[in-house]
């Protein structure tokens, strides 16, 4: 029986130390990639598009092999930059609408669309090095935009809170050209008046 016991395998539901030291290197480098993508918003905001990739390591507290790791290129860590603003713009409609009025929800994700344009905006150089207007990339972006902002008028038809003669892709066309087509000092105020005018005339007449 002692050979026996000696020739089992005995299992346990105990993880090998190499197991659990490569799972947590996984989720501390998901962590430095959101943070660098953060921080990297912020420092376009700040400085402009091409702040240098050591200034966002040193901002995100991560060494600058830290960041190549996750980005190799100033161009892999701009389009991140790009595509979770978009992402979260599109994601907003549906949260929005877990907690407020479908006419609110919508009026509130317009004024969302205006910060998501102010990031691009600063954004414009480095990206157009890297994508043209009738790239995948955008093709994906204004697709996820488009079905936000369908979502949020067709709610609000249905809920009788907005005019039933809405298309949603007019509106935003609409946002479109008071936001990426105005390029004044002080366009962010104007397009925010702009949305209140235009939520004025969406609504529903009692």
């Amino acid at each position: 029986m002692a050979g026996a016991a000696r020739g089992r395998v005995l299992h346990t539901t105990r993880e090998p130390d190499g197991i659990r030291a490569a799972r947590k290197p996984r989720v501390d480098g998901l962590r430095n990639r959101e943070r660098l993508i953060e921080v990297a918003k912020q420092a376009f905001a700040e400085s402009g598009p091409h702040v240098s990739l050591d200034e966002i390591a040193r901002r995100a507290g991560v060494g600058i092999g830290t960041l190549y790791r996750h980005f190799p290129t100033r161009d892999a860590i701009v389009e991140a930059v790009y595509r979770r603003e978009v992402a979260q713009l599109a994601a907003a409609a549906t949260r929005l609408l877990g907690t407020m009025a479908p006419a609110a929800a919508l009026h509130e994700w317009m004024r969302l669309f205006v910060d998501y344009i102010a990031t691009k905006k600063v954004m414009a150089s480095a990206l157009g090095a890297i994508v043209d207007c009738g790239s995948a990339l955008y093709a994906a972006s204004g697709a996820q935009i488009g079905e936000a902002m369908t979502l949020l008028v067709d709610r609000a038809v249905a809920a009788g809170e907005i005019r039933a003669d809405v298309d949603p892709i007019d509106l935003l066309r609409a946002l479109v050209g008071f936001t990426l087509g105005n390029s004044s000092a002080g366009w962010q105020a104007s397009a925010l008046r702009l949305i209140e005018i235009l939520m004025d005339g969406l609504r529903a007449q009692a």
